[in-house]
């Protein structure tokens, strides 16, 4: 373990100017060149304590500038195309490059790595996903994927298009039961 100097607020590790104990690797391959922390020096110490007013002001500025595309964006809903089998499972998945992408067609320019999903989506229907703006501010995202724009209209709405999908095939299958059930009649 080693011990860094945080320059912003890292979730689940702590806030900016505290000094943790970190992995090597995710100091050296994360924290470090993403410049999200130094390594703990008595030399980095005094050069982050001249600097802390400075890094707090900017710091600041961001989360100010975040909290108003925060509340500009405040209710975005994308939609995704996708094709998809019979139960709903998509061919393929949706990816947090695929949302950030569609995030910047609706006015939101965002990198894949500000949107924070826990497991690529792999079924039609409505998703939230979080979309961090800045390490201390996230907003929701409304992810409506469907397989053509008038079923991405019907999910908006909370249609529930298996069921509908359900009561389609059992009126279908009470059709050809009646059809087959005259056929038989007619050859007696």
């Amino acid at each position: 373990m080693i011990d860094v100097i945080l320059m912003q607020r890292v979730p689940k590790l702590g806030q900016m100017g505290e000094t943790v104990k970190v992995k090597p690797g995710y100091a050296r391959n994360f924290l470090l060149p993403q410049g999200k922390a130094i390594r703990a020096s008595a030399d980095n110490l005094k050069r982050f304590e001249a600097q802390r007013a400075e890094l707090e002001a900017r710091n600041l500025r961001a989360r100010e500038e975040a909290e108003r595309v925060a509340e500009r964006m405040e209710g975005l809903s994308v939609v995704l195309l996708r094709s998809a089998g019979e139960s709903g499972a998509l061919y393929g998945s949706v990816s947090a490059r695929d949302i950030a992408e569609a995030c910047k067609e609706s006015g939101l320019v965002i990198e894949r790595d500000q949107v924070i999903m826990p497991a690529p989506i792999k079924n039609l229907g409505v998703v939230t996903v979080q979309v961090a703006l800045h390490p201390e501010l996230s907003i929701p995202v409304q992810v409506n994927i469907a397989r053509s724009l008038e079923e991405a209209e019907k999910q908006a709405r909370g249609e529930d298009l298996r069921a509908e999908q359900e009561a389609e095939e059992a009126s279908l299958e009470a059709e050809l039961a009646a059809e087959l059930s005259e056929l038989g009649a007619a050859r007696d």
